[in-house]
Order: C-alpha cells, then structure tokens, then sequence
C-alpha cells in the first residue's frame, strides 16, 4: 500500500533571527510527483515501511516505523548551499503480510523514480527492503533498453552491490525474509545470465554461521570482516574499495544498520558486539557517493522502538545526508 508524502514529519527549528543560511533539510524538501521530473541525480526518499520479513526471520519487530522517524531526525540538519532539493516521495507500507506484493510496489516507485532523473534513496524497514531497492532499478534498466534509451546494453553493464552490514542475507530457505535478499538478487542474476557482483563489508564471523560463508564462496561473494574494517585499517578498504568501483558501470548501496557498533546503533534487530565504526562507514560511502556511479540507495533496520536517545537516528540520518 502506497502512503503519500506526509509534511508534518519534515518540520523543525528556524533560525530566521540568526544573520547568514539559516536553512535546514526541512526547507529543501518538495513532494516528488512521478508524472513529473526532478533535477538529475537529485535524491528522491522513499519510505519502505514494513518488518514484516524481520518477522519471518525471527528477529524483533519495530522496523516498520523506522522511515517517519529517520525523516524527522535528517529534517534538523541543516542544508548546505551546495545541497540540491530533496523530494519526497512517501511510503509503501507493509501492514497486511503482504511482502512480496509491498515489494514490488516499491520497486515501481523505485522505477518511477529513476525515470524521472532522480536518485532514489529509500528509508526501510527492514533489510528486506533490499529486494524491492534492486527489483526496482533492474525495472528502470529493462525499461530504458526496451525504449532504446539504454546507452550501453543492459547485459554488458556491470552492477556492483555493495553492502555494509554484519550478515550475508544469503539465506535460501523460503518464504523470503530479511534474510534472503541478496539470495534472491543472486538467483535474479542467474536467470538474467549476468554476474552476481555483490561485495559484503563487516561481516561478523560469530554471527553467520558455517553455512552462510560457504554458500557466499560458491556465489562468489567479496567479503571483509568487521575485524578488518577499524579506524587503522580505513587507507586500506578505501583502495579495494576504489578498485571495486573503478570496475564497475553501476552501483546499488545498502546499509545495514546493525554493521555499526551496539553503542552508535543500539536500534536494531541484532545489535553487533563489535561492529564497524561509524567514521569507516561514512568515509567508504562518500568513497561511493564521489564516483559519480551510484543509482539507488537504502538504509536499513532502524527500530525506534529499540533505540536509545535517537543514537541509532542520529547515525542513519549523517549517513543519509552524505548521500544526499
């Protein structure tokens, strides 16, 4: 179910009295209307709100209120002059058990989104969000060839998924769930004969079991472990990092919010012991956001039913404003 633009969480302090650009995210931000367009690469939010295959996979719910919250948070922080103006184009909501069909509603708003030049990036949710995110840019890509506006063919361009999280989301049992959407790209990817370019950084080694590693061997997965991926090490995977896009035409960004430490992201299903530090996170996302190849994006797991002091918010929202 789709849930339009709603104003009333994009609202804040006003410095008006105060002399020089006063502006926060809350003044920059326009109702995003699919008939229409938007300036290019222009980032487009759009709420995915649903736990639904949290729910499935066991963990704990409270996910599904995450996109209204992370909105209020972002709309605080204040607008740079070089920011560009951020629509919105609301919600689908998963309330009904329904994830496949939320899915791929979000994938056409996605779609819709690209269509009309901006860059979509969308609030979940949990990390099931991540099959409707990619669902929606391959419809956008297979729409552009079948037009005859795709300037390479779609089957010589190389997408690169990059993930930040703690877990593969490999999973192969079915019904799927936030577990699984990187299985379901992998299988996706088969079936359209193309590479399975999914790289995966901070993964926790105590929280994936024997199986998943294995599994991710076979499809060819590129992984870090949360263990590689501290303040000392930062020079390092911001040059495999480099490499990775160099090689690549497109790229799909995903966050996770359990790849963070407990005590930056407490608001989540599976809180990390370790984690990556929030500093490594957002200097390899500007990293990717700087290459100029980035098409959609997400951020996702935010529970606000289980965060404390808005610390998980305060996280999410500065890696969505470097997106911006």
């Amino acid at each position: 179910m789709r849930v339009p633009f709603d104003d009333k969480v994009w609202a804040g302090r006003s410095d008006n009295g105060e002399p020089g650009d006063t502006r926060r995210v809350f003044n920059q931000v326009m109702r995003f209307a699919s008939a229409g367009h938007v300036e290019r690469d222009a980032p487009v939010i759009v709420g995915f709100g649903s736990d639904e295959g949290v729910r499935r996979n066991q963990g704990r719910i409270g996910a599904a209120h995450g996109p209204a919250e992370l909105r209020r948070v972002l709309a605080g922080l204040p607008a740079k002059t070089s920011m560009a103006a951020l629509a919105d184009a609301g919600d689908v909501v998963c309330d009904d058990g329904d994830l496949e069909g939320a899915q791929a509603e979000l994938a056409q708003v996605v779609s819709d989104v690209l269509a009309s030049g901006g860059r979509p990036l969308v609030f979940g949710g949990g990390h099931e969000v991540a099959w409707g995110t990619y669902s929606g840019l391959r419809l956008h890509q297979q729409h552009e060839a079948d037009v005859g506006h795709a300037v390479t063919p779609l089957r010589l361009r190389k997408l690169l998924i990059i993930n930040f999280d703690a877990h593969f989301d490999l999973r192969q049992t079915r019904p799927a769930n936030s577990g699984t959407p990187f299985d379901q790209i992998a299988l996706d990817c088969a079936d359209r004969g193309e590479p399975f370019n999914y790289v995966c950084f901070g993964i926790s080694d105590l929280s994936n079991t024997a199986s998943l590693f294995a599994h991710a061997r076979r499809l060819g997965v590129h992984y870090v472990l949360d263990v590689e991926m501290q303040e000392t090490q930062l020079s390092q995977r911001l040059h495999e990092l480099q490499q990775l896009l160099d090689a690549a035409d497109d790229v799909y960004l995903t966050i996770d919010l359990d790849v963070l430490p407990a005590g930056t992201a407490p608001g989540v299903s599976a809180p990390a012991a370790l984690g990556v530090p929030l500093s490594v996170v957002e200097a390899m996302v500007l990293r990717v956001r700087e290459s100029g190849k980035l098409r959609v994006a997400d951020i996702a797991e935010y529970n606000p039913t289980l965060d404390q002091d808005k610390r998980t918010a305060r996280a999410a929202a500065r890696l969505a404003y470097r997106l911006l």
